[in-house]
């Protein structure tokens, strides 16, 4: 029986924490973590401040600075915080907005319609985060100043001049007991960043200034979402005109744009409110209800689709789509914290609507491009149907059970997913040595046959056609498509491990293709990773030393006077001995492998393109640019 004092629970256990001292001590409850990504969302709240200003029509520039000593600085021409003294905290508002969690704009003060981020904390949750943060307001021809160290005040609101100008700076540096990877902002990543937020915000003109660097960029829209459409379909071979609407229904302004490509993969962002939200939402079902119902009457009004034939399925509407879909309400409902889903039921019917009186009008007015949209989603139907055939060929065979899975497959005896995993590898030879010292228990071995097809370049039916990826789609159990279940992966770990070689590198790439494509949600569940063999061995006397990389071979080499014929290299995974593979590779305790994440799903659909699709010219520059970058090339 535990001791009774430590059963007590008296008035005394209970810890108040003071101000913001909640966010440094569990910071990853406000922002998700500590890591480099999150480091960036300190910058994306007070920008998004900007934005909300923007939005509601009271800011049109916005800069941001990244200086040479490690500080982030944001400014605006806004209205954004007032100065004066808040009845209920006694201190100045500009005071309270960064000192004290849930108290902002959002809320009332002043009155935002529309907000991405209504909660309200972010201001004071990125002060928190810093060593030192300074703001700095310009508003009704005067000049008020106020900094911060770890959050504390250093003294009252003061005011330090005049100015004619209306706005607000916010500078802050990130505290490196915090973020302990790194504090350094990233120039690209925001760039990219601020370029969207130019695309879904009328007005605005949004800058970024590398001081570190010397590099500068500006971004100013006149298209808006049309023009984020083009620049998505930009390294594409696009179809016809680019359909764009916009109008506010029962409360809701809806604006929504996309265009076709030759390619069979489609691309639907969706914004709530400036806010990417990835996993859609009311918005999106309203959109995609609208479309596919526009365009089925459309075709049975034309005669193109007769009273026989079915009906055009979303699927077969949003081949070769790509699409932005933003919208802007009062107080949307998400499904999550995280603002991933859309919850708000208004929102499904003004997209709805919304759409499908813009789309008609379109097609109407679009004679010609409506007949080969018509034309591409009826190549899609038929491709579909001879999909379904191949993909319930593979359903049938998933529910046999065992007999379902491949016969190379040696799977591990474990039926625990959490800790199974399944390594892909290249050959017969490299099956034969990992399967010789895994751990059975808890490690399956799949070989491939060669290359897998490019699933960027070919249509569905196509992919189910093909035996090595339906030996992937069975031995991993989820099915695909329509039918595919998460919840039966089998496998918590796919570990791609291929030869050190351009071959290599050409399959790892097929299969990030195929995960990417046809399977993201193993993605980012955190599912899928990439083995890293070693790429030498040194030895000497009786010492060995297996090493990852070039500079850490010269390293080596260096302190242990290694000389060349020791030195051996391993371009292929069977030239390592079974035990060898097990300890490098394979042995939890010792090996080495990358978790694959998607951080930009944009920059990453983009680069999938390039290198996979059809375009040989995007391709080609695309290594060009890169060749001097790359390490370890055996041609």
């Amino acid at each position: 029986m535990a001791d009774k004092k430590t059963q007590d629970y008296w008035a005394e256990n209970i810890q108040v924490l003071e101000w913001l001292e909640p966010v440094r001590k569990r910071p990853w409850m406000y922002i998700g973590s500590t890591d480099v990504r999150w480091l960036h969302h300190l910058v994306w709240e007070i920008v998004d401040n900007s934005i909300d200003e923007a939005i509601a029509g009271h800011c049109s520039i916005i800069n941001v600075k990244l200086l040479k000593d490690g500080w982030c600085s944001v400014s605006d021409n806004g209205r954004w915080i007032p100065t004066g003294i808040h009845p209920k905290t006694g201190v100045s508002a500009l005071e309270t907005t960064l000192t004290v969690l849930h108290a902002g704009g959002k809320f009332g003060w002043w009155g935002y319609k529309v907000s991405g981020w209504l909660h309200g904390v972010w201001s004071s949750v990125v002060n928190a985060l810093s060593t030192k943060m300074e703001a700095t307001v310009e508003r009704e021809g005067k000049v008020f100043y106020q900094s911060y160290a770890q959050w504390v005040p250093d003294e009252n609101v003061k005011e330090i001049g005049k100015s004619k100008k209306n706005g607000t700076t916010i500078s802050f540096w990130p505290d490196d007991t915090i973020f302990k990877d790194t504090t350094t902002f990233d120039y690209r990543t925001i760039l990219r960043r601020l370029r969207q937020q130019a695309y879904l915000t009328k007005g605005i003109e949004l800058n970024i200034i590398d001081e570190r660097n010397d590099e500068s960029y500006r971004f100013y829209f006149e298209g808006w979402i049309k023009s984020y459409v083009q620049f998505l379909n930009k390294k594409e071979d696009t179809l016809w005109d680019i359909f764009y609407t916009e109008k506010e229904k029962n409360n809701v302004l809806v604006e929504a744009s996309f265009q076709f490509n030759k390619e069979y993969s489609n691309n639907l962002i969706a914004f709530v409110n400036n806010v990417h939200t990835p996993e859609g939402g009311t918005h999106m079902t309203g959109f995609r209800t609208a479309l596919t119902r526009t365009i089925n009457k459309y075709a049975r009004d034309k005669g193109i689709l007769k009273e026989k034939d079915q009906n055009l399925t979303n699927d077969d509407v949003v081949e070769g789509m790509v699409c932005v879909l933003s919208i802007k309400l009062e107080d949307p409902q998400f499904e999550w914290q995280t603002k991933a889903k859309l919850g708000s039921a208004e929102a499904r019917g003004a997209v709805d609507s919304v759409v499908s009186e813009g789309l008609m009008e379109f097609l109407e007015e679009n004679p010609n491009s409506a007949k080969k949209i018509i034309e591409k989603t009826f190549l899609a139907a038929k491709a579909r149907l001879a999909a379904r055939a191949a993909r319930d060929t593979v359903v049938r065979k998933w529910a046999l059970e065992w007999l379902t899975l491949p016969w190379k497959l040696s799977d591990c005896s474990s039926r625990d997913p959490q800790v199974s995993e399944l390594y892909i590898v290249e050959g017969d030879s490299a099956w034969g040595s990992a399967k010789q010292w895994r751990d059975r228990e808890t490690q399956a071995i799949l070989p491939l046959k060669g290359k897998i097809l490019n699933t960027e370049q070919a249509r569905i039916d196509k992919i189910f056609a093909n035996g090595e990826i339906k030996n992937l789609i069975v031995a991993m159990w989820t099915s695909i498509w329509e039918t595919f279940d998460i919840s039966k992966l089998r496998y918590h770990r796919i570990v791609i491990m291929t030869d050190a070689d351009v071959d290599g590198a050409h399959i790892r790439t097929l299969l990030l293709t195929f995960y990417f494509r046809y399977f993201r949600e193993i993605v980012d569940g955190g599912y899928l990773y990439i083995a890293q063999p070693p790429l030498y061995k040194l030895s000497k006397w009786k010492q060995s030393w297996y090493v990852y990389s070039d500079d850490e071979k010269e390293k080596i080499i260096a302190e242990h006077d290694i000389t060349w014929e020791n030195i051996q290299r391993y371009k292929w995974l069977w030239e390592m001995n079974p035990e060898q593979l097990w300890e490098t590779t394979m042995d939890p305790e010792q090996r080495k492998m990358y978790k694959v994440t998607v951080e930009d799903a944009e920059e990453a659909d983009s680069t999938f393109k390039v290198l996979m699709g059809w375009d040989v010219a995007p391709r080609k520059r695309f290594i060009q640019t890169r060749a001097k970058d790359v390490e370890n090339l055996d041609v």
